[in-house]
This record gives structure tokens, C-alpha cells and sequence, in this order.
């Protein structure tokens, strides 16, 4: 309108919106030229609104599958899903004593009576003192040339990893102990060749991590886990209850005289504790402190019983169980060197005046390095002879090692057609020559 407060940019612009508007209104354009004309005469800009959605019934349906729609033909049915797999549940074992009752309650029960009555007879033979008869090396490696393993003689006896193995005195019938990884104890006669020859029980709620007969009563077995050390008595058919730890997982344990009254346990946080099965309850006689961060392995003098050696960390030392006190304790003697992670450390057999070690930085030029799906490897003596121990190995062909104290390797004991895994756990007769292997999968193998 030729206002004097618009500028002359601004009055052009009017100008030409106005004749524009005059041109589409010849056109018969009303729309448009209503729209210009707005423009021209409203000074506020102006907001364009998002135009609603659609309601969605105003939509037309879209087709879908009946697959899609998971439903069933007429007259066609539908394969089922298949099923999701779950995660593995171990069992929750009570505190106190357990029946012993294998795990497969729908088995024959008197192939268990079988078997647990064979465990008891052989146990009732009046034990034989073992008798360490120096043998010439060379005869020695003869008699474990000698060994050989066959189909007969593999067996899965546990559910999953094998994690510690036990083998009866016994010098008629080969009876095996083996536990995993869940709390599984498997018992196997060798010597019977059907599959009732094999019977699991579940006396614990996480891995077995050690295992022995009684030296003086085979019809006992003695089980560690990691909350509960149990004692598994076939003579009442029951696995008591010795220990109970309710705050720090126990490791090992090994006894402190020959009538197994007494007992070292040790703790995976380090400490170490005595315990006397002859005392009621389920504690602990003594817990004390020896400055370790954790304890692996135990083990006892076979001559000096008042010395234990414990092993764990980069730690290996040896203590006198007579001054042992809450803190404050110090090694009799410490064994300097390791630089990784020891998994085990034990006396030989008739002195104790050896000591053999396995760590994780692979000394004896030995690959130790198991990861975490293979049960740490542990150098175990021959109960038979003083300067020999055998120990799993991660070479190929697949093969159990046997050393000397030398660091010479004597044997190794692997069958192309039978063994075709690694043994972390393994175990040697106090009498025959007899060795067997466990591996990851809950297999053993009898040599």
C-alpha cells in the first residue's frame, strides 16, 4: 500500500505478489491465488502442520502367512519347535549325611548291591603293607612298556570334566573313584565288563577336587568339594559329613597319620585347616593363616607327618603342623622359583626327600598351559617307586608322560586307536601296574 515504514526491497516484493496474484486469478486459479494473496497480506510467517497419520482402520489389511502368523493348516500339522537348550543345573545337596543312592534311581538296584558289595569285600582283605623294592630302571621301563589300553577298558564313569581320581588297594579287582566337575562321584569296577560295572552318586554341589581311600579302612572314600569334605562309608551305605565350609571354598586335603582320625584341608583363599573326624560338628579344629593368596594342593610327609606341603600362586613352602598358630606363620622351608601359577606340589612316596612341582611356566620343558576347559595338570609320584611321576601332557598323538626325578622322560603311554583325548587327572595302582586317566568329557582309561 506504499506504506512509508517498508523499505523499497520490501514494496518491490508487495509489488510483484500482488500482479502475480492478478495473473492466477485470470487463470481462474482461486486456490492459488488465495494463497499468494495471504502471503501478501499477513506480515507473520506461517507454520506448515505435520498432517496426521491415518487411523488404522482407514489402512488397508496387509496379508500375512499363516506361517508367518504361526498358525496351523487345516488338516496339515504343524512340526513342533524345537526345543531350546537350557542351561546346566547341578543338583543342591543338603548339609548332613547323604543315602547312598546312585543318581539313576530307575537303575537296577542290585547291580548297585553288586558293586557296593564288592567295594566292602574287598576292602574286608586285610591290607598288605606296601613294600618299595628297589627295581632296576630298566626293568622298570620294561613293565610300563608293557602296558597297553583297549576299547574294553575306556569308560565314560562321571557326567562331565573329571576333576580327581581315586583307585582301591585292592590287588584282586580294579575299582576306580572318579568325581567332576558337578559333584558326581562315579564308582567302576573294571574288572566287570557290562555297563552295571559303572554307578554315579551325588554327595556334592560343586567340583570333587580330591579324593582317597582311607589308608586304613578302604571302605571308606574321602571326597572334597568345594564347601564339604565327606567321607563315604559303604559299610552304611551313607556319605557323612566331616567338614562344612560356608565362607571360603576348600581345595584339598590329605591325612595327618595313618589311622585318618586327622586331616589337613586347604582353603582356595590361602589358608589351611585341621580337622578331627573323632569331634562332633562339622568345624574345624584349627584355621590359620600361612600368607599364601590361595592353596591349591596339600600334602603330608610320607615319613615326618608333623611337616604338610602346600602349594598354590607362585607360593610352595612347608610347614611344621605342630607350631602352626592363627597368623604369623612361616614356612620351614620355601621352594624358590616359580614364576606362574603352581597347580600342584608333592612329596615322593618313601622319603619325601623329592619334591615335584607343576606350574604354568612349563619347567621340564613341559606344556602345562591347559586353559580353561582342561583340568590344571598335576605330577602325581608312583606310590611304587621313589624317583618317578607321571603327569598329563598336551603333545600329539595324545599321551600320559612318565619322568624321572631327572627330568628324563621314561615313557609315554598314548594308543593311536583309543586314546585320542588329553588326561588331566591321572592315577597309579599302590601295587600293580596299573594307570588311569581321566579326561574332559568324564572318560577314564585303564593302562
Amino acid at each position: 500500500d506504499g506504506s512509508p515504514q517498508l523499505s523499497a526491497y520490501e514494496r518491490k516484493r508487495l509489488k510483484n505478489i500482488t500482479e502475480n496474484a492478478k495473473f492466477f486469478a485470470a487463470l481462474n486459479l482461486h486456490k492459488s491465488a488465495a494463497r499468494l494473496q495471504q502471503i501478501a497480506t499477513k506480515k507473520q510467517s506461517h507454520v506448515t502442520k505435520r498432517a496426521k497419520p491415518k487411523k488404522a482402520e482407514d489402512e488397508a489389511v496387509r496379508r500375512r502367512s499363516m506361517r508367518l502368523q504361526r498358525v496351523e493348516p487345516p488338516g496339515i500339522p504343524m512340526p513342533e519347535a524345537p526345543a531350546q537348550p537350557e542351561e546346566e543345573e547341578y543338583p543342591w545337596v543338603p548339609a548332613g549325611p547323604v543315602p547312598m543312592v546312585p543318581e539313576d534311581q530307575t537303575g537296577d538296584r542290585l547291580s548297585t548291591d553288586d558293586l557296593l558289595a564288592t567295594w566292602l569285600r574287598i576292602s574286608e582283605v586285610t591290607l598288605v603293607t606296601t613294600s618299595h623294592v628297589f627295581v632296576v630302571l630298566s626293568r622298570y621301563q620294561d613293565s610300563l612298556s608293557s602296558m597297553f589300553l583297549s576299547e574294553a577298558n575306556i569308560k565314560k564313569v562321571v557326567k562331565y570334566r573329571v576333576s580327581s581320581m581315586a583307585i582301591h588297594p585292592s590287588e584282586s579287582i580294579i575299582l576306580v573313584a572318579a568325581g567332576d566337575k558337578s559333584g558326581q562321584v562315579g564308582l567302576w569296577n573294571v574288572s566287570h565288563e557290562s555297563e552295571e560295572g559303572v554307578r554315579v552318586f551325588v554327595p556334592h554341589s560343586f567340583t570333587v577336587s580330591c579324593m582317597h581311600f582311607s589308608p586304613c579302612n578302604p571302605a571308606h572314600l574321602l571326597s572334597l568339594s568345594n564347601e564339604t569334605l565327606r567321607c563315604g562309608d559303604v559299610t552304611r551305605a551313607v556319605f557323612d559329613e566331616i567338614c562344612r565350609s560356608e565362607d571360603s571354598f576348600l581345595s584339598s586335603f590329605d591325612f595327618l597319620e595313618d589311622g585318618a582320625s586327622t586331616m589337613i584341608v586347604g582353603h582356595a583363599v590361602g589358608d589351611v585347616s585341621v580337622v578331627d573326624r573323632r569331634t562332633p560338628g562339622t568345624s574345624p579344629e584349627l584355621s590359620v593363616d600361612i600368607g599364601f593368596k590361595r592353596t591349591r594342593t596339600v600334602h603330608i610327609h610320607p615319613v615326618h607327618k608333623q611337616y604338610f606341603l602346600a602349594a598354590g600362586s607362585v607360593d610352595v613352602g612347608i610347614y611344621d603342623v605342630r607350631y602352626l598358630k592363627s597368623k604369623g606363620n612361616r614356612p620351614v622351608s620355601s621352594l624358590k622359583g616359580h614364576t606362574k601359577s603352581v597347580a600342584s606340589a608333592y612329596f615322593s612316596p618313601v622319603t619325601g626327600n623329592r619334591v615335584v612341582t607343576v606350574c604354568a611356566d612349563d619347567k621340564l620343558r613341559h606344556n602345562n598351559n591347559t586353559g580353561r576347559w582342561l583340568t590344571r595338570f598335576r605330577a602325581v609320584w608312583d606310590p611304587k617307586r621313589e624317583d618317578c611321576f607321571v603327569v598329563g601332557s598336551m603333545a600329539r598323538p595324545r599321551q600320559i608322560e612318565v619322568f624321572r626325578d631327572t627330568g628324563t622322560l621314561l615313557h609315554s603311554f598314548c594308543s593311536a586307536d583309543c586314546l585320542s583325548s588329553i588326561c588331566s587327572v591321572n592315577v597309579l595302582h599302590p601295587r600293580r601296574n596299573i594307570l588311569v586317566g581321566g579326561n574332559s568329557s568324564g572318560r577314564l582309561h585303564v593302562f
